[in-house]
């Protein structure tokens, strides 16, 4: 990383900084995410700032941001757009929806019905939307940054597995510290005097330009011999003491967002390779959406991030 690069990162963490009080392991995964060009799930209770740190993220950003407020009667059209009828010319005229953006913040992203994740499934994979018999480009970059609620069911779409894999991360938002939670309550008060927008402080070739540098970070064939060990892994519970636990284990997808993840990590951190380390860092974050377990695992209080410490702990580190 060079020192302009450096100094960019160290920019962007300290704005957040000002707005945002703890929550540095999520800002760290946010920033991983950017730098990896991979969608982002934050899942959490209310009131732990998930929304409000995408928000100051995307504002710290010189890119264009939407937010869309997931509900169950949100329409694909909402989302991506429709064709609209002009009875003056008696044309069709298509009016572009909230998706084509840089920045799209999907709060509470589990209230939307099937039709519309299945738009937005195109959207995360592909790049592109469809309108009528028009195929569309998505803006680049384009990031899906989204919010669900662990605890209130009612009113929820389960989102399918085929979505959640498309997800680079799905990042477990906790409850802060309490000197942090004193924090919040100082930069509370102070906002009410003082209420300054988040400065913008990274433009979108100086995003690119980090993502073309976080590619030559090294990495040695033994650590891809380990991701793809530890992936595999997943899918023969058996041979890691795991049987009749794992129900489907992770697919190549979550070698990749591996690869990707502790590269982008080790790049933010100044390092010019990546260790074993990185690559258990953020094992957590990239395989517990694409773990599913058995009805047995759940009888017996066994959830994906218990099942991703026994892969680690069982696969041999080069």
């Amino acid at each position: 990383m060079t020192e302009t690069s450096a100094a960019l990162v160290a920019g962007l963490k300290q704005e957040i900084a000002r707005h945002i009080v703890g929550q540095d392991y999520m800002v760290e995964r946010l920033m991983v995410a950017l730098i990896s060009n991979g969608h982002v799930l934050l899942e959490g209770v209310p009131g732990l700032a998930k929304t409000r740190t995408l928000q100051v993220l995307t504002s710290c950003l010189d890119a264009k941001m939407s937010r869309v407020q997931f509900t169950p009667d949100l329409l694909p059209a909402d989302l991506i757009g429709t064709e609209v009828f002009r009875p003056q010319s008696g044309e069709f005229v298509l009016r572009r929806g909230p998706i084509f953006t840089n920045l799209l913040l999907a709060d509470e992203i589990n209230r939307a019905p099937a039709k519309v994740q299945s738009a937005l499934l195109q959207a995360m994979q592909e790049r592109q939307v469809t309108i009528g018999e028009e195929t569309l480009t998505l803006p680049d970059p384009f990031l899906v940054l989204a919010t669900q609620n662990p605890i209130e069911q009612e009113g929820t779409y389960p989102l399918p597995e085929a979505q959640l894999d498309r997800f680079l991360m799905k990042i477990k938002v906790t409850y802060p510290a309490r000197e942090e939670e004193l924090q919040i309550l100082k930069l509370f008060d102070r906002e009410q005097i003082d209420r300054s927008d988040p400065t913008r402080v990274l433009s979108l070739h100086q995003l690119l330009d980090l993502r073309r540098q976080a590619l030559e970070v090294f990495i040695d064939p033994k650590i891809d011999a380990y991701i793809v060990a530890l992936v595999r892994a997943s899918r023969d519970p058996n041979s890691v003491g795991l049987k009749g636990l794992i129900e489907w284990g992770a697919s190549p997808r979550a070698s990749l967002a591996l690869k990707s993840c502790a590269r982008s990590l080790a790049f933010l951190r100044g390092a010019s390779f990546v260790t074993p380390d990185e690559v258990k860092e953020v094992a957590y974050d990239v395989l517990r959406h694409r773990i599913l377990t058995t009805f047995e695992a759940e009888g017996r209080g066994i959830d994906s991030d218990e099942v991703i410490r026994v892969l680690l702990k069982s696969t041999t580190v080069p």
